[in-house]
């Protein structure tokens, strides 16, 4: 499995022939949309930084949109997603978690999540958590300490963070007492591999 960052939340995780995206970034938002083709694309919110469903239209490629709560399973891929409410560019929303099972890893994306507290029931139903995708940034999403505290809680043997700035990632480094972590274009990860970590933290350079 490859997993490149390309900006905001949005990452492209490739694994054979299939490639999935997690919130793509549209042309409507403020950051710098992308353009790639996907199989499957995960929305975790209706708003342009996170929803840029047809950028990851090219080629070949017309993805299977993936933008609610529920069960899902398209080809190899599994996945589940929960819906929580949150306030994003100052309006009441929904954020959706997802839980994708591949390679016989389970990825956690928690989306524009802004507060600390899940559900005990969808903590519940999260299981063994190989890599957790986190935001950081603060303001609309989670600040350093509730990323930080809630990466533990949920014991995910690989953490990615997400959503922030250079001060928030240097602080985040910082809790985590991973400030030496240098930025990587791309990670290739293999279940034996992460099956061996506790907590460790992987930046990813935007493409």
């Amino acid at each position: 499995m490859v997993i490149t960052h390309h900006g905001g939340q949005c990452f492209k995780v490739s694994f054979g022939d299939t490639t999935l995206a997690f919130d793509p970034i549209s042309k409507k938002s403020s950051l710098s949309p992308v353009k790639f083709g996907a199989d499957v694309a995960f929305i975790s919110m209706r708003h342009p930084d996170f929803n840029g469903r047809e950028q990851v239209a090219h080629g070949a490629k017309e993805p299977f949109i993936v933008d609610g709560p529920g069960e899902y399973e398209i080809g190899e891929v599994t996945s589940r997603g929960f819906g929580v409410k949150t306030t994003y560019d100052k309006a009441e929303r929904f954020n959706t978690i997802y839980q994708v099972q591949l390679e016989s890893m389970n990825m956690v994306f928690l989306g524009a999540l802004s507060e600390p507290e899940l559900d005990p029931k969808i903590l519940g139903e999260l299981g063994d958590i190989d890599i957790l995708f986190i935001p950081i940034g603060g303001g609309e999403v989670l600040e350093v300490p509730q990323a930080s505290k809630l990466a533990v809680k949920l014991e995910a043997k690989l953490v990615i963070p997400m959503h922030y700035d250079k001060k928030s990632l240097d602080a985040f480094l910082k809790e985590e007492g991973a400030g030496n972590t240098k930025p990587v274009d791309k990670l290739t990860v293999r279940k034996k591999d992460v099956a061996a970590m506790e907590g460790e933290i992987a930046v990813l350079s935007v493409k």
